[in-house]
């Protein structure tokens, strides 16, 4: 059924679906006409749409939904199916803002169609295919999707990431995140929507780690970290261990991240400028270090963290410690150039032989 979220206005909704179905059918020579029905009663489909062709008369039966993602379409067959029952010679369509490509399969899987309001379609009915993928979704920076990316909620997910075979009961989670009940709730809806949890009655754990990871790195913005430039006379290498060594004696975390980061798990991956997490303090960490801070041409970098989740499961690698690969990944392919190579290094050589 329609979501009452999703109704702000009866003539605004049914506006987007009549615009959208015009879209589609507009272009195909041999449809006559389309009508748009919106539901008049309790039980009935959301839209009913009537498709006048050549040579013959065509009904589509709508289930609108307020997102796309797997969970949303699976509900939209089952109602679909429900109301097929009654009307066998009607063809089911899921239209929402934006389908995802695993829930357009679902859809093609049950011989029903989809249609979203960024313009990707699949229609497959008697002499009518019309197949479109590819646009982007412009709805990707939505609240939802966006809470993936919050500070607290990132943690939540470095958890999950670090061993997504894990089964968590949501109080544990929340205390190995430092995170509320709630916080781990409001991620756990997300992932399941998109069907990346399975859950079983110990608990739930990750099902689709790559694609929740290369989620997150799609809307990880490594700018929120404070960046501070500097240069160090004796090279990286040396610069590294001097910052380790003032971190050590003023008592605060650091982390080495990004290329140099990469270079550690990673043998192979080569670097020229260091990026090190230092939890706070930056200025006496690199006066104590000998950096001299500069506005270009920097071998050092110190990056004060959005937040303290970029230190989880940091490990000591050659006597510094490293942060974790999952972080490692986020920052490396956050760089431009080499980034995108050194990234799915980290990703095939080193994060998923951990899964």
């Amino acid at each position: 059924m329609l979501n009452a979220d999703l109704i702000m206005n009866k003539n605004d909704i049914e506006k987007k679906v009549a615009n959208a179905i015009d879209e589609v059918f507009g272009v195909v020579p041999f449809v006559r006409s389309t009508q748009v029905v919106c539901r008049e009663r309790v039980g009935d489909p959301d839209f009913s749409v009537f498709l006048r062709l050549d040579n013959c008369d065509v009904t589509m039966i709508v289930a609108v939904k307020v997102s796309g993602e797997p969970r949303f379409a699976r509900e939209a067959v089952n109602e679909l199916f429900q109301f097929r029952s009654e009307r066998l010679d009607a063809y089911p369509v899921l239209i929402a803002p934006y389908v995802s490509l695993s829930a357009g399969q679902i859809l093609k899987d049950a011989r029903m169609g989809y249609l979203d309001l960024a313009g990707n379609c699949y229609m497959a009915f008697g002499s009518v295919f019309i197949s479109r993928e590819g646009r982007k979704n412009p709805y990707s920076a939505s609240r939802t999707l966006k809470s993936l990316c919050q500070p607290i909620s990132s943690r939540i997910l470095r958890v999950l990431l670090a061993d997504p075979l894990r089964v968590w009961k949501s109080q544990s989670l929340s205390v190995e995140a430092d995170a509320s009940i709630g916080q781990v709730a409001n991620v756990k809806k997300v992932l399941k929507d998109r069907e990346w949890v399975k859950e079983s009655s110990d608990g739930f754990h990750l099902s689709s780690p790559k694609e929740t990871l290369v989620e997150w790195a799609e809307n990880y913005d490594f700018r929120k970290n404070s960046i501070n430039s500097f240069y160090a006379i004796e090279g990286v290498s040396g610069a590294e261990k001097r910052v380790a060594e003032a971190c050590h004696a003023l008592g605060i975390e650091y982390a080495i991240t990004s290329f140099a980061g990469a270079a550690r798990l990673a043998p192979n991956v080569l670097y020229k400028r260091s990026e090190i997490y230092v939890a706070e303090r930056i200025d006496l960490v690199a006066e104590a270090a000998g950096l001299k801070k500069v506005g270009s041409g920097a071998n050092i970098r110190l990056l004060e963290p959005y937040d303290r989740g970029v230190f989880y499961q940091s490990r000591e690698i050659d006597g510094l410690r490293v942060a974790c690969p999952v972080q490692v990944y986020l920052d490396v392919l956050a760089q431009k150039g080499r980034g995108e190579e050194a990234a799915e290094t980290i990703l095939h050589e080193v994060i998923s032989k951990s899964w």
